[in-house]
């Protein structure tokens, strides 16, 4: 079965969404994401995903005393991204109780220490794929690589990373559907399932990506959708569980 996991994303302490990941278009949809968080687990959500988009633009956490206090008061796992470049910082998060860490930049830039903390950690690591055209895009999503991002799903989905979180820049924000062959490129080349990130607008969305759970697709992030009314999470959990999806050629990869 897909997993449907809310997202907050944390800007200065709010939780805010960006538009295609322009720090200039940001709208802001609660100033308590702690209750915000609660409100998610109430309505059925299995999973939180957390974003810290101070963190993932400079590097420099600032949120951490709100994510600290999410995970105090949830019993969910949850998943944290965004800025995490550096062993000592993903070991930071691991050791306030996170269930999982995402890494994303680091997977660029230094691929030897993502290696080490899914060694170090099994079950622990996802790899964040944010691909705009098929490349890879860094740093909060400012800088564009030349690294394509099925290449990058194919050589570290063998390295011990439990799930990769495929997000479509160009969709993300945008309300305007999944990019459905990006998945299924991603969902191709890794080794490991895939949860999908970007552009889900309507329960229609959520419908058009159950089918690729053959792909080894397991999961979809949804934000915006939520916060604009436009998804009832608990409609979309119970459409997801609903759907009795199975394929062969997925029974090799794991849950989320």
């Amino acid at each position: 079965m897909i997993e449907i996991i809310p997202a907050i994303d944390l800007l200065d302490g709010k939780c805010v969404r960006l538009h295609q990941g322009n720090y200039n278009l940001v709208t802001e949809f609660s100033s308590d994401p702690i209750k915000q968080a609660l409100t998610w687990e109430g309505m059925g959500a299995t999973r939180l995903h957390l974003v810290d988009l101070d963190g993932a633009k400079t590097g420099t956490p600032v949120n951490d005393s709100t994510i600290k206090a999410i995970k105090k008061k949830l019993s969910i796992p949850i998943q944290v991204g965004g800025g995490i470049r550096s062993k000592e910082r993903a070991e930071e998060l691991l050791d306030l109780g996170i269930d999982k860490i995402i890494l994303g930049t680091i997977a660029i830039e230094q691929q030897v220490i993502v290696n080490e903390l899914a060694s170090n950690y099994p079950g622990k690591v996802i790899l964040g794929i944010d691909a705009k055209d098929g490349r890879v895009a860094t740093r909060g999503w400012v800088n564009q690589s030349k690294v394509k991002a099925s290449d990058l799903a194919k050589s570290l989905s063998t390295k011990g990373i439990s799930a990769i979180i495929s997000t479509d820049i160009s969709t993300d924000g945008t309300l305007e559907g999944p990019n459905l062959s990006f998945l299924k490129e991603i969902g191709l080349a890794s080794e490991v399932p895939v949860i999908a990130s970007g552009g889900i607008g309507t329960i229609s969305d959520i419908l058009s990506i159950l089918p690729l759970e053959s792909y080894g697709i397991c999961g979809v992030i949804i934000g915006r959708a939520l916060y604009d009314g436009k998804i009832e999470l608990s409609e979309a959990i119970h459409v997801a569980k609903n759907q009795n999806i199975h394929d062969i050629s997925s029974e090799n990869k794991s849950t989320c």
